[in-house]
């Protein structure tokens, strides 16, 4: 029996917990802002250490989303989902509908699709018993969002050469890539293709050697490639990269990836500025996976020109950002948190 309990958090509109212990459901939604529109969030399967780990995460998750879809003026809210379980192992489709069941209860409040953990297989069990989900196959949906995240990576990567160098060719460029999930395998073969070097880690190492051959890289373990010298530092795994004690060991001119949540704490963004090194907002360089999905909940077709046309936005919207950012000698992190807050009291989309 699905039970679903409400948790009061203070700037949140709504979090609720859903246990099922008949098939080991353990899993928060939490829906952070909705004035622009339905909360949309991947939701992601990780087996989290404890209760309160898992809490902290949909929390931070969900309000990331919030200033992604307000940055990117799609018409969305922000909000995620989190189930508590071992994604290879124990997930299970039992499990994944009766999560489904505590989306439909939200009456479409939430949206969710794939995040870390989860896959379109498992979007697809869930739509069987929640209207409520994107991102689903190309049949009838608009399949895997990960080139489309790639693609923005790598166009904000583009306004950091711009900003950097003067010219937006990475050609010649060295950049160190952290995990080589999909979003980070499909980022290197753009990068590679265009002439780029490339430092590459993650933690399958048979994987990581693969990867090293076929993109002839220099190979670095994961608690040393944000060590790395490079052109631009490309975080594409989990957050909390960026803190105290990694951003002084930092050896790059830039750090512009794909990974939720790369700053540890907000102050994390003025110790960067401070060093000097450029920084693209994840928030920002990491929204084409919500632009690819939110056709599907704003136009209810799927058109992937249009797709790409707004995911190469990023890159004006980044110089955007660096530009002002320079102006006022301020984190580019801080320019844009106002920007995504300036268009949410005004509830600016498209």
């Amino acid at each position: 029996m699905l039970k679903i309990s409400e948790i009061a958090v203070d700037g949140f509109e709504k979090v609720i917990e859903l246990t099922d212990d008949s098939v080991g459901l353990h899993a928060f939604i939490a829906i952070h802002d909705s004035r622009l529109g339905p909360g949309l969030g991947g939701t992601r399967i990780h087996s989290y250490a404890s209760r309160l780990e898992a809490l902290q995460d949909v929390l931070r998750l969900a309000e990331g989303m919030t200033y992604k879809a307000a940055i990117t003026k799609v018409g969305l809210g922000g909000a995620k989902g989190v189930i508590i379980t071992d994604p290879k192992h124990k997930k299970s489709k039992p499990m994944l509908h009766a999560y489904a069941e505590g989306v439909n209860s939200l009456k479409g409040q939430f949206i969710t699709a794939e995040d870390v953990g989860s896959s379109i297989e498992d979007v697809s069990t869930m739509s069987e018993k929640t209207p409520y989900v994107v991102g689903l196959p190309l049949e009838i949906g608009s399949g895997d969002p990960s080139p489309f995240a790639a693609w923005g990576v790598f166009q904000g990567i583009r306004a950091v050469c711009r900003t950097l160098f003067g010219n937006d060719d990475v050609r010649g460029r060295k950049i160190a890539i952290q995990g080589l999930g999909k979003v980070g395998i499909c980022l290197a073969n753009h990068l590679f293709w265009r002439g780029c070097n490339l430092v590459l880690s993650d933690v399958k190492k048979e994987h990581l050697r693969l990867m090293s051959r076929l993109f002839d890289a220099e190979i670095v373990s994961p608690e040393e490639i944000h060590k790395a010298e490079c052109d631009i530092f490309a975080p594409c795994a989990l957050g909390g990269i960026l803190n105290s004690q990694t951003i002084p060991e930092l050896k790059c001119q830039a750090v512009a990836g794909s990974a939720n949540n790369q700053l540890q704490h907000e102050s994390d963004a003025r110790l960067l500025h401070e060093r000097g090194i450029l920084y693209a907002p994840d928030f920002v360089i990491n929204a084409g996976g919500l632009i690819n999905v939110s056709q599907e909940v704003i136009d209810g077709k799927y058109h992937a020109k249009e797709s790409k046309r707004a995911v190469d936005q990023i890159f004006d919207t980044l110089i955007a950002i660096f530009e002002r950012a320079k102006t006022e000698e301020q984190p580019t992190e801080m320019i844009a948190m106002q920007i995504a807050k300036e268009y949410l009291e005004s509830k600016i989309t498209i």
